[in-house]
């Protein structure tokens, strides 16, 4: 029975956005790329262009051999996760394709892995060439220097198929890997031309070229391909900024929650409070900062403090990226005891040796019995371990409150606890720290609200 790797990929511009898809098929003892197909699809998200690669790759393979098994191959953890059966496809958009996707192969045929993302360069590139075709009104087709590329890799970086079939398509894959660098064709997701193309019909496939006969020539060197491509050397994708050499970290962006009505005010809210909702501004702020979160596309799953405003914040983004909302308690904001819903003006007036002491020692809690700060970077820490240990290797969005943000940001920089009156923390703001293998952390973004403008 034959063997095959489907690796599939989609992109938009804007998300939604000019979208398109790319998919390859290869053997997958020889790694031999067998077909390669790709489109553009008009304006969709991420997700949809993703499952529309899928479906593609699954329809080339189906055609070359009905009966053979297929090892599909992704990036999107979403796509992996859902047609592997682990996680619920809720979002209308994904339904229908996934359930497409089903119907291509008996299920049995048919495992899904997912890879990093400078795995699947081949398919990628397919995508923004399909992107690029569609902003000029062309449909798309793989140019000959394409061709030429993969025969070459195919020609003289695939090991021989002595072993297992599965080391000799690793090799293969990792030949084209190292030969394949995105070509320059303008960012992938979420960003550059927001320009609404017309859709294109059909979904074309194109079988590459066989090496040539003669095939004595030797192997140029990665650069000497590239030159031949016009292609610069890639830069490392390394989502929000993770050091490629260290292997992937855990990285967690963190999202404050909308304004309640308290939050034009600056009135203490934690979590001994009244739990407001979003305002109308804190629902319109959440929006915005689901639309960018989608845009950049890298949030693999979403974790919220319990209370009700970060919840809400935490389904808007839900709902753009089709992942479910796991709640976590730890995330939870400090509980500021007597001082709950009043202002700092009103808590110096009322209780000023209390705020003093407070003010003076991570170790006094607020009037009444609430938290400390030391208290809450304890269970910070702790959930902070405890979501590391879970999430290993992925990005996760925490939808928190100001007091857990400036928590994880001090201890990843060894700050001393008084740091955290230093800092702004803006109503649904983006912060991101990484956390490697190593135990080190690196701080990534601070505080950017650039989404709310």
């Amino acid at each position: 029975m034959r063997e095959f790797i489907v690796e599939a990929d989609g992109g938009s511009r804007g998300n939604p956005g000019p979208a398109g898809y790319g998919s390859v098929v290869i053997d997958a003892v020889t790694g031999e790329t067998l077909v390669e197909a790709a489109e553009y699809i008009g304006v969709a998200t991420n997700n949809v262009a993703e499952y529309r690669g899928l479906v593609a790759g699954l329809k080339a393979a189906r055609e070359l051999d009905p009966a053979a098994t297929v090892r599909v191959r992704m990036d999107s953890k979403l796509v992996v996760e859902q047609m592997s059966g682990r996680w619920k496809i809720k979002h209308p958009d994904m339904k229908p394709l996934a359930a497409e996707a089903a119907r291509v192969l008996p299920s049995e045929q048919v495992t899904y892995e997912w890879i990093p993302r400078e795995e699947n360069k081949h398919a990628d590139r397919l995508a923004n060439e399909a992107m690029d075709a569609g902003k000029r009104g062309e449909r798309w087709s793989p140019s000959r220097s394409t061709a030429e590329l993969d025969a070459r890799v195919t020609r003289s970086a695939a090991p021989e198929p002595s072993g297992p079939p599965g080391d000799a398509a690793a090799g293969a894959a990792k030949a084209r890997a190292a030969l394949m660098a995105p070509v320059s064709h303008g960012p992938r997701k979420g960003r550059g031309e927001l320009r609404d193309e017309p859709p294109r019909s059909g979904s074309p496939t194109t079988p590459v070229a066989p090496p040539s006969p003669g095939g004595g020539e030797a192997a140029k060197s990665e650069n000497d391909v590239r030159a031949a491509r016009n292609v610069a050397a890639p830069a490392p994708t390394v989502g929000w900024g993770a050091a490629p050499d260290m292997g992937a970290p855990a990285t967690f962006v963190l999202l404050r929650h909308g304004e309640t009505p308290l939050t034009p005010q600056k009135r203490f809210s934690g979590s001994g409070g009244s739990d407001p909702s979003l305002s109308d501004a804190g629902r319109e702020q959440a929006e915005r900062a689901a639309a960018a979160l989608a845009a950049r596309g890298t949030i693999q799953a979403i974790v919220a403090s319990p209370l009700t405003r970060t919840r809400q914040t935490a389904e808007a983004v839900a709902a753009r990226l089709g992942l479910d909302v796991t709640v976590e308690d730890g995330l939870r904001e400090t509980d500021f005891g007597a001082w709950e819903g009043l202002t700092f003006a009103e808590v110096r007036e009322r209780h000023p040796d209390d705020l003093n002491a407070w003010l003076a020692s991570p170790r006094a809690e607020p009037t009444g019995g609430g938290e400390s700060f030391e208290t809450t970077a304890r269970r910070v820490a702790a959930t902070r371990d405890k979501l590391l240990a879970a999430y290993a290797g992925r990005t996760v969005l925490l939808v928190t409150h100001v007091t857990p943000i400036k928590t994880f940001v001090q201890l990843a920089i060894g700050a001393p606890p008084e740091s955290l009156f230093r800092m702004e923390l803006s109503a649904a703001s983006l912060s991101a720290v990484a956390y490697y293998a190593d135990g080190n952390a690196s701080l990534r973004l601070f505080n950017d609200t650039s989404h709310l403008r």
